[in-house]
């Protein structure tokens, strides 16, 4: 299978800031390699390849890098981070996340985050010392902030190891196929979209970190896509018929401001007409058109109004979308520094689902990828010129598309918000057994607020977030419902068969149902290290992920290795 890079639209890249990562010096040297990385000629060697520059592969890279190994990192666009930069998503997580909940080097990422808008903006006074300082004051994030900013934190973390070699960053470059040879990967082949240049990059140990899974099918990693039927997974929301195709929406997303008295009206999208009047035909009843400020509310699918005002008023009963993701709050900054709020647009408006994108041709990815722009243009336009105002008018011709927020020429994201990917056949499968509320309480004997998660004696990690799935490719409206905070085992992680190759993005072993949970910022990022500190243990001890697994006493060793390194692996239910 060949993948070819259809998202378009990169940018030059950011400047850095100059700030210390975390563990740069830490951690016990576990490769017996780690010297600098050859990086003349056409065939690359290192200790770890990460096909993926997104949130999960930054994270497996600082895993692996501050327990000594070498690194070879891949990206697609000009902008690691996935999620966090070039996906447009402000970081979706957990009221606990500020004290409990991630790995010591999220927290330490959110914390450079906050560093750097003190150091660099005019935040007001009394904002200054908040050690929860939210720079877009989101009703969605803890700390909803640009991009760029992201971005810029990430790269200077990973500077000090470019300097010293032990890291190779491929940007703009993408995976074309792979050789293996029993279990066992022995090399990617990778094409940068720039030159054309292609190189073979060589390694003991692969990390998939692509926002579709697109690694497996190349190397041979046995895995599943779409729902799965409730006489296979016993779940108790799950399908009554499985469908491999059925997989959740995905968004384009964009950030825009509002400059009160000027028209900033984009040319009418080429299928506006189509999203101006389309109505979802799902399985369940949408609340009427998709471009209205209404939409099936997640849990009951009964009709929700939204709001949207532009000038960041609170409005009485209903969720104003233009503070739902806002990334720059104008209230935070001193007076006359910004003429108004920037907010990214990931609404259910521009969620889009009529098609699938995993495990289809290259001419039908294009085709959706193309369509969901297309939606994310039609939204913007009918914000602009058709939605209702609150003083009874029509439109906000003031609204401003911005590119240079996005570090893109048409003003989208670099890449598509992707939800669900093609997931491993796993050593262990996670299933709403384990962390769904109702279905544990049930299991347990208790009631649901005395119901706890599955405890994994392989935890490497934990996380929260509500089972949380979006409009499907296959007409399910929403499923959404509680989950309960839960640990990530090491189990899911690993495949059934091959050695070498581990997810760390949402290609891990979850069924439809627990990705809605496993999927966000927080969690990836905790999935992504726990790999990163595996591989070089695996490296010391010379067994294989399948035989670590099996071993408690070897499990017991290598959770040692994580909590000494800042993860943690038990919630602590004494303090929530």
């Amino acid at each position: 299978m060949k993948r070819r890079n259809f998202f378009g639209n990169l940018a030059a890249g950011t400047g850095l800031l100059v700030l210390n990562p975390i563990y740069a010096s830490q951690g016990k040297k576990h490769s017996k390699k780690g010297n600098s990385i050859n990086i003349e000629g056409r065939t690359l060697k290192t200790d770890l390849v990460i096909i993926g520059g997104g949130t999960g592969g930054c994270a497996t890279a600082f895993g692996a890098l501050r327990n000594g190994l070498t690194v070879i990192m891949t990206e697609e666009t000009d902008w690691i981070g996935g999620q966090l930069t070039q996906q447009g998503v402000p970081p979706d997580e957990h009221k606990w996340i500020n004290d409990f909940g991630a790995t010591a080097l999220y927290r330490e990422f959110r914390k450079k985050v906050r560093e750097y808008y003190r150091n660099n903006y005019p935040i007001k006074e009394q904002y200054a010392d908040n050690e929860r300082f939210n720079p877009g004051n989101a009703s969605v994030s803890e700390i909803s902030h640009e991009p760029k900013i992201s971005l810029r934190v990430l790269e200077t973390m990973f500077d000090p190891y470019i300097s010293a070699g032990k890291l190779v960053l491929l940007r703009e470059t993408v995976a074309l196929d792979a050789s293996s040879k029993g279990n066992k990967v022995q090399s990617v082949r990778v094409k940068n979209l720039s030159t054309g240049e292609i190189r073979s990059l060589e390694a003991p140990f692969f990390a998939d970190a692509t926002e579709l899974g697109d690694l497996l099918p190349m190397t041979g990693t046995e895995y599943v896509t779409g729902a799965e039927a409730k006489s296979d997974t016993g779940e108790l929301h799950a399908a009554e018929i499985a469908d491999p195709t059925n997989n959740q929406a995905f968004t384009v997303c964009y950030a825009m401001d509002y400059r009160l008295n000027e028209d900033w009206t984009i040319d009418k999208p080429e299928e506006y007409g189509f999203w101006r009047d389309f109505t979802p035909e799902m399985k369940m009843p949408w609340a009427g058109k998709l471009l209205e400020l209404n939409y099936s509310n997640p849990r009951t699918l009964l009709p929700k109004n939204l709001g949207f005002d532009p000038q960041g008023n609170h409005m009485k009963e209903v969720l104003n979308l233009w503070m739902y993701r806002r990334i720059l709050a104008k209230d935070n900054f001193e007076d006359g520094f910004l003429t108004g709020d920037i907010t990214l647009v990931n609404y259910p408006q521009n969620d889009y689902f009529l098609g699938n994108i995993v495990d289809v041709s290259d001419t039908e990815l294009k085709y959706h990828i193309n369509r969901a722009k297309q939606l994310s243009l039609s939204l913007l336009y009918w914000l602009q010129t058709e939605a209702p105002r609150p003083d009874g008018g029509r439109g906000w011709p003031g609204i401003r598309l911005r590119p240079d927020v996005m570090g893109t020429n048409d003003g989208l994201a670099k890449y598509p918000y992707i939800r669900e990917s093609r997931r491993i056949k796993p050593l262990f499968r996670i299933t709403e057994h384990h962390v769904g509320k109702t279905q544990r309480s049930s299991i347990q004997g208790v009631s649901e607020a005395e119901a706890r998660a599955q405890d994994f004696q392989d935890s490497v990690g934990i996380g929260y977030y509500h089972i949380d799935l979006h409009p499907s490719s296959g007409g399910d409206n929403y499923i959404d419902f509680a989950s309960l905070p839960f640990q990530i085992p090491l189990g899911a992680l690993i495949p059934q068969r091959m050695e070498n190759i581990f997810p760390v993005n949402k290609n891990i072993g979850t069924t439809h149902l627990t990705n809605g949970c496993y999927r966000l910022h927080p969690v990836e990022w905790s999935i992504g290290e726990a790999i990163g500190m595996f591989v070089p243990f695996l490296m010391e001890t010379g067994r294989s992920p399948q035989e670590v697994y099996k071993d408690p006493a070897a499990l017991r060793k290598f959770q040692s290795l994580i909590r000494s390194q800042g993860v943690d692996t038990h919630w602590p239910y004494e303090k929530m």
